[in-house]
C-alpha cells in the first residue's frame, strides 16, 4: 500500500471565507500515484473545515448566513472569557465538519454530480495548513 502525504499552506483575504481546494486535492492525488484507494483533507486547525458540497455562489452565502444564525458572531461567549474573541469560529467549525474522505477509483476522485470540495475558513488571515494525505495501491 503505498501512503502519499502534502500540505498546502492558505491564507484568506477574508477573516471568513470558503476556498473551493479540488483541484489542489485533485494534483495531490495525481502525484502521490495512487490507482485505487482513499484520500483524507483535513483543515489541522480548530477554526477551520473542509467539506463537500455545490460550487454555487447563492449556496456558499446561504452557509454564511446560516452559520450566523446557529452562532452568531456578535455573542458573548464563555470562550471569550480566555481572551479570545472566536467563540463562534469554534462552533461553526463543529457544525461544517472537522475532515472529508474521498475515495479514489482510476487515479481520479469518485464524485456524485456537482460534488467538489472545500476549505471553510471562521478566522482567518494568517497562514494555516490543509494535510492531504491519500492511501491506497
Amino acid at each position: 500500500m503505498a501512503v502519499y502525504t502534502k500540505k498546502i499552506k492558505i491564507n484568506t483575504r477574508e477573516r471568513i471565507e470558503f476556498v473551493n481546494i479540488t483541484d489542489e486535492i485533485r494534483k495531490a492525488v495525481r502525484e502521490s500515484g495512487v490507482q485505487d484507494g482513499i484520500v483524507l483533507i483535513n483543515p489541522m486547525h480548530i477554526t477551520a473545515s473542509v467539506f463537500i458540497n455545490d460550487n454555487e455562489s447563492g449556496l456558499l452565502k446561504d452557509f454564511k448566513i446560516w452559520l450566523e444564525k446557529l452562532a452568531p458572531k456578535e455573542f458573548d461567549y464563555n470562550h471569550h472569557k480566555t481572551g479570545e474573541g472566536n467563540g463562534f469560529a469554534h462552533l461553526w467549525r463543529t457544525i461544517m465538519g472537522r475532515e472529508c474522505t474521498v475515495s479514489i477509483s482510476n487515479f481520479e476522485l469518485d464524485f456524485g454530480p456537482w460534488e467538489e470540495i472545500f476549505y471553510g475558513e471562521f478566522d482567518g488571515q494568517r497562514d494555516k495548513i490543509i494535510l492531504i494525505k491519500v492511501l491506497g495501491e
